[in-house]
């Protein structure tokens, strides 16, 4: 792990973008399509998207290599399970609200790095920015007019998925050394493999008459929010480590509330914006905390 540089921070702003983006138009595609779908859609066109890169750059996939259980595993933790629990949550909730609820996971990066890596110990830096993040997230969870009783599981799943994005993160790690576009290609494919029977099975795709402006969101998630931002993620984790990584949840609900409003006119209310500013100041303190500790080693 580096020190970050000016170029790492910019590519956590264009993750974080790109990432950001995928709320609003996973709301758009819940219009027509079911959670199973638009997970297996994002994956596998993903999946066709890098393989395609990997082909003319000459670059060996190795999906189907004696590894072939570590990038199953992944594709299934990273991707298959809060690709699903995220569309699912956002078909009662705002858009907004879920790229915020993101920001819960550097608590659990933190927290998880500490025990699984050797690199990534929590200092009391680290400690205040994560719990004044997470304190964003209950203020927005008592904001009855956006959270209440009918959509409150749908809000809870989301935190689910994000908690699975930090161990799909973690399982990355065991494997870094092989080459970022192998790699996610690798777990784009399982990812695919893993969740096509399922959604087949339980939502039956070819019945849908899908709206236009779902099928383009749809296409949209998969080239960019999937496609290209696994490729930016895993050159941040391989580089700069979970933690750095982790800071990309900070920046994604100050520009999903953005583009929420922008392209959906949601709500904003004054909760959610102490909640931003609550998760704001924690991206503070935990960018704070990798300082110190690439100082002190």
């Amino acid at each position: 792990m580096t020190s970050p540089k000016s170029i790492d921070y910019i590519l956590l702003s264009v993750l974080s973008l790109i990432w950001a983006s995928a709320f609003f138009n996973i709301k758009i595609a819940t219009y027509s399509y079911g959670p199973l779908t638009i997970a297996f859609l994002r994956i596998f066109l993903g999946a066709v998207l890098i393989v395609i890169l990997c082909y003319f750059k000459n670059i060996k996939i190795e999906a189907f290599s004696k590894d072939w259980y570590w990038f199953a595993l992944i594709g299934f933790v990273n991707l298959v399970i809060p690709f699903f629990l995220i569309a699912y949550g956002v078909q009662k909730i705002q858009s907004n609200l879920a790229a915020i609820l993101m920001s819960t996971t550097p608590l659990s990066s933190a927290i998880l790095a500490h025990f699984f890596t050797k690199t990534e110990k929590i200092n009391f830096t680290k400690i205040i920015g994560v719990i004044v993040g997470f304190l964003g997230i209950i203020i927005l969870f008592s904001d009855n007019i956006l959270i209440n009783n009918e959509n409150f599981f749908y809000a809870l799943m989301i935190l689910v998925g994000s908690t699975f994005y930090v161990i799909g993160g973690i399982l990355t790690l065991k494997i870094s050394k092989k080459k970022n576009e192998n790699l996610t290609s690798s777990i784009l494919i399982w990812g695919s493999l893993i969740i096509f029977p399922i959604a087949m099975y339980y939502e039956q795709p070819w019945n849908l008459t899908p709206r236009l402006d779902s099928t383009l969101s749809l296409i949209y998630l998969g080239i960019f929010p999937t496609g290209i931002a696994w490729l930016i993620r895993f050159h941040i984790l391989k580089k700069n480590g979970l933690v750095f990584h982790s800071q990309v949840a900070y920046l994604i609900p100050i520009f999903g509330v953005i583009l929420g409003y922008v392209f959906l006119k949601e709500v904003i209310t004054f909760k959610v914006l102490i909640a931003l500013f609550a998760v704001i100041l924690g991206f503070y303190f935990v960018r704070r905390s990798i300082k110190q500790n690439l100082v002190s080693n």
